[in-house]
């Protein structure tokens, strides 16, 4: 009988306030985390100015992984 070894898969990082997430595009900079929310920064690199957002903590984990985020 040969034992297959189960495939192991790379846990996401759970969000916390001060991440930076880089992406092809834009940054994401994690401002505060609550149960439900999250208050995130999204621009470009070298903007002047990035407006502060808030969204769900599941919405922003599904954006992460759908853009290929790498943790900074």
């Amino acid at each position: 009988m040969i034992k297959i070894k189960p495939t192991r898969r790379i846990r996401p990082q759970p969000l916390e306030a001060g991440q930076l997430w880089r992406m092809a595009e834009a940054n994401l900079q994690v401002e505060m985390v609550g149960k439900l929310l999250v208050h995130y920064k999204l621009g470009k690199p070298n903007a002047v100015r990035v407006a502060n957002s808030c969204s769900g903590i599941k919405t922003i984990e599904k954006y992460l992984k759908a853009n290929k985020a790498v943790l900074v």
